[in-house]
């Protein structure tokens, strides 16, 4: 069936309409969108002759609503209230909520980022609510894309059309040792002097893995791990109760104190990860995460 709504008929002279009417001439229409007076008189002449009645009669230089003018604003603040609304609504179950921020993260990153990251989102907007989803970058990646949460603190991922991402900083990963093992006080570790070691780390799609795999293939041999966990914290632990040791980043240093030393690795098996945050592109202008990426840049900039 053919719509009887001409295609020159649109929300946006819909929109004049109604602040004409509202301001009582041109001029106050003009300043109440920020446009031309002429927009306002060209968009109002249009909607005349997509209505094909006259909505408008000339006083002067005025031009005077007629009872037909008075009926298409009427229908006018119905339809652009009832848009708003259902937009609003589209919005929520797309998991687009305005005063809400859901954050992933990797666990690593809440002892020192995720902190900075809230405070600074607070004194942005503090109506925002947030709620920190935590998890292994595999595991954020995937939710971003399902709009499970709305930005992603996590190592950056490869280039991808449909992710905009912001990077952090850089952080290098080192051996991580119990206090007083037999590694304490080396000014750095080749790793090939490892092999006969036990090794605990990280299960499937964490950051931290793929660079612990890429620095045991660059020494070439294949460690013996006697435990996976799933998170670094955990991690941690089994390297301070001497279960094994692993690759950890720089940015878990001061978590244990002296119960576990980072030692850097010789120079040809140096890895880096670079930590960002990102968010589907198309959600780009979202106001929450405009202000998510400011303070982000903030941060760079600070500790940059």
């Amino acid at each position: 069936m053919r719509s009887q709504i001409s295609d020159e008929i649109t929300f946006r002279k819909l929109e004049i309409l109604l602040a004409y009417m509202e301001g009582g001439n041109l001029n106050a229409a003009a300043r109440k969108l920020d446009i031309s007076a002429v927009s306002v008189h060209r968009a109002l002449h249009s909607l005349e002759e997509s209505t094909r009645c006259q909505l408008f009669t000339l006083k002067g230089r005025n031009l005077i609503p007629t009872e037909a003018a008075e009926v298409l604003a009427e229908a006018s603040r119905e339809v652009i209230k009832l848009m708003g609304e259902g937009i609003a609504a589209t919005r929520q179950a797309a998991g687009y909520s305005a005063d809400s921020l859901k954050i992933g993260s990797l666990y690593s990153l809440t002892t020192q980022v995720v902190p900075e990251v809230i405070i600074g989102i607070k004194l942005r907007k503090p109506e925002l609510e947030t709620e920190l989803v935590l998890g292994s970058n595999a595991e954020l990646l995937h939710k971003l894309k399902q709009n499970m949460v709305d930005a992603a603190l996590m190592a950056m991922p490869d280039p991808d059309p449909e992710l905009e991402s912001i990077a952090l900083f850089e952080d290098e990963i080192f051996f991580a040792a119990p206090a007083g093992s037999p590694y304490a006080g080396h000014a750095e570790i080749d790793l090939r002097e490892t092999a006969g070691e036990k090794f605990v780390s990280l299960g499937d799609g964490f950051a931290t893995l793929h660079g612990f795999q890429g620095a045991f293939r660059i020494a070439g041999f294949e460690p013996t791990v006697v435990m996976k966990t799933g998170d670094i914290f955990s991690l941690m632990n089994l390297v301070s109760a001497g279960i094994g040791y692993t690759l950890l980043p720089g940015r878990v240093r001061d978590v244990f104190g002296d119960k576990l030393q980072l030692i850097p690795l010789k120079k040809e098996f140096l890895l880096r990860q670079t930590i960002g945050l990102s968010f589907l592109r198309v959600r780009e202008r979202d106001p929450n995460l405009l202000a998510l990426a400011a303070v982000c840049r903030m941060l760079r900039h600070r500790n940059g």
